[in-house]
């Protein structure tokens, strides 16, 4: 069945009336019947298919759409408005009621005038009704009100700056409770968690659901709980952070107070649940964003970098750049030490270079490189001058032609000694 939701005021609620064959857009002006009579009315929602028995019964049809007359009877209601609430106020003020006048509101038809007002007891205004009926000549009503509705009629900005929801958008009041601030925390001063009206704000059920449901899953207080660092008693949760507090009886005897969030915990008995592994990839980036400086270099730079720590992690570059392999450290290109009767080869000979083919020492590869496929080894060939098996030992192990005085002197093997004479001993 189609209806269409039509809106009496800014802020009011949305009824529902038959469009006939009529066809409306949102904001089109309408005249329907309803309990007071015919009323003009705004369109808040257009035509749409809605189960019968989501509608009260009967459902009243449109009369029809609001002409440019209707319009102009609207704007004439509007401006009499104010004069008529001016004259309601004065003839409050003779009568000497107690009572606050909020607004009047005119008919379509101008057959009736109804004032609205608050007041803290009943009111006998019989009189002043009197003295309204023989000013404007018409049906006087009046209708007290709640501070509630009085707010949502005038309207204002509430303590979070905004307009108040009651005349921005709520249709209708909801029941709130001083169990809701309790709930969620905050600060029970009147002055902190009421509105315009007086009452509570109608924004603290806003969030309701959600409390009760985290406090629903959350362990409850004074219970005896399985953290990861053994069982403990439940004695706060943060609905917020959603985090427990647990009190500990440490092995030492010792009492300590520590906050685990609620899906680490268990009952005792059960096992406590699995956390999960943190993923290497978002630690990359982590510690890429906790140093901006590198981020900054140009590209161009990155691969020199790269390139030199890589070669500053090259154990055969430190040892040139110390001038020797030093005590203990092991031989390069991973050569056997040398045995009884043999003398090693000096450092020259010793950094020989590699036959071709031969991979190169693995350097350091910049994140997300694959490595090489590992590739087999080329035999090596034996150099020339180097002594072959079943030959005698040369001195030195030096090649033939060539004297080697390396081992002669003090001064360290891989040194070469300086052309010219030997300097003479003093005795």
């Amino acid at each position: 069945m189609k209806v269409i939701g039509v809106r009496f005021k800014s802020s009011g609620r949305i009824y529902y009336f038959d469009p006939l064959e009529f066809e409306f857009c949102e904001g089109d002006g309408v005249i329907v019947e309803t309990a007071r009579g015919q009323e003009f009315g705004e369109v808040a929602q257009i035509a749409m298919d809605v189960e019968e028995t989501a509608i009260v019964s009967p459902l009243k049809p449109v009369v029809r759409p609001a002409s440019d007359q209707d319009n102009t009877m609207r704007e004439q209601n509007c401006a009499k408005e104010g004069d008529a609430f001016r004259v309601c106020q004065q003839k409050i003020e003779q009568h000497k009621l107690d009572m606050r006048l909020v607004s009047a509101e005119y008919s379509f038809n101008g057959s009736k005038l109804v004032f609205y007002f608050t007041a803290d007891e009943r009111v006998d205004f019989r009189d002043l009704v009197k003295d309204l009926a023989s000013q404007f000549r018409t049906r006087i009503e009046l209708r007290q009100i709640g501070v509630r509705d009085e707010a949502k009629m005038l309207g204002g900005l509430g303590p979070c700056g905004r307009v108040v929801c009651c005349k921005q958008f709520l249709d209708d009041f909801h029941p709130v409770s001083i169990k809701m601030a309790k709930e969620q925390n905050l600060s029970l001063s009147p002055t902190k968690i009421s509105g315009l009206c007086g009452r509570l704000m109608c924004c603290l059920q806003y969030e309701q659901s959600s409390y009760e449901e985290m406090r629903r899953r959350m362990p409850h207080v004074n219970r005896e709980i399985l953290t990861p660092d053994g069982i403990g008693m439940v004695i706060d949760n943060n609905v917020i952070t959603e985090k427990t507090k647990v009190r500990i009886n440490l092995p030492d005897g010792s009492i300590e107070m520590r906050e685990f969030h609620y899906t680490l915990l268990a009952k005792p008995g059960e096992q406590l649940p699995v956390q999960p592994q943190q993923n290497p990839q978002a630690e990359q980036n982590a510690q890429a964003a906790a140093v901006p400086e590198r981020a900054a270099q140009p590209a161009e730079a990155k691969p020199a970098m790269e390139n030199a720590a890589a070669q500053e992690h090259n154990p055969d570059y430190k040892r040139r750049r110390r001038g020797g392999r030093g005590k203990g450290a092991p031989r390069p290109n991973g050569a056997a030490p040398a045995q009884e009767g043999e003398v090693a080869l000096p450092n020259a000979q010793a950094q020989r270079p590699r036959p071709a083919g031969q991979p190169q020492q693995q350097q350091r590869r910049p994140d997300g490189q694959q490595p090489r496929a590992n590739q087999p080894r080329p035999q090596q060939q034996p150099l020339a001058g180097a002594q072959q098996p079943g030959q005698p030992p040369r001195q030195g192990n030096a090649p033939e032609g060539q004297r080697n005085n390396n081992n002669q002197r003090r001064g360290g093997v891989n040194r070469p000694r300086p052309n010219g004479p030997a300097p003479e001993k003093k005795e």
